[in-house]
């Protein structure tokens, strides 16, 4: 099996899933950065703007416009910190609370389908093999990333 198939089957799956994902995130009302959103303050808790902002990569005004979204849908509130007076924390309602363990109950059963007929010591491969390409992918899109900044630096 070649390099070209591994990535071609990479494609495949990558599209497959987001289409799967658009799907399921419009049925419920949701885009994925709100999900994203969401998703970090259900595994980490409350958190404020600034720590969201970094968690998601984005603007801290991105951060706004999307609390101020899951704030509207009452999946979010904006609740006083309680020791930093110029500070909120952002906290998940019992409404977002009870769609995101839905959520990640969900994410548990598409995992265990997706591998479900495969012996454990197949499925320890196939995690170690697809961290390795994720690995490896990640190094290569950084040594791109750098070769670029290089060139334009010195053109």
């Amino acid at each position: 099996m070649s390099g070209t198939h591994v990535l071609d089957s990479l494609l495949a799956l990558t599209q497959i899933l987001q289409a799967d994902q658009e799907r399921e995130l419009d049925r419920r009302g949701l885009t994925g950065p709100r999900t994203h959103l969401l998703w970090v303050l259900h595994h980490g808790g409350p958190a404020t703007q600034v720590q969201l902002s970094e968690a998601l990569a984005v603007t801290p005004r991105h951060i706004t416009t999307l609390v101020d979204a899951l704030d509207a849908t009452g999946l979010a509130r904006r609740k006083p910190h309680p020791t930093d007076r110029r500070a909120v924390l952002v906290h998940l309602t019992d409404r977002g609370t009870s769609l995101m363990e839905a959520m990640d109950a969900e994410h548990d059963e598409l995992g265990a389908a997706l591998v479900d007929g495969l012996d454990h010591d197949t499925v320890r491969a196939l995690i170690r093999g697809l961290d390795h390409v994720r690995a490896q992918l990640e190094g290569l899109i950084a040594e791109h990333e750098r070769a670029q900044r290089e060139r334009e630096e010195n053109p």
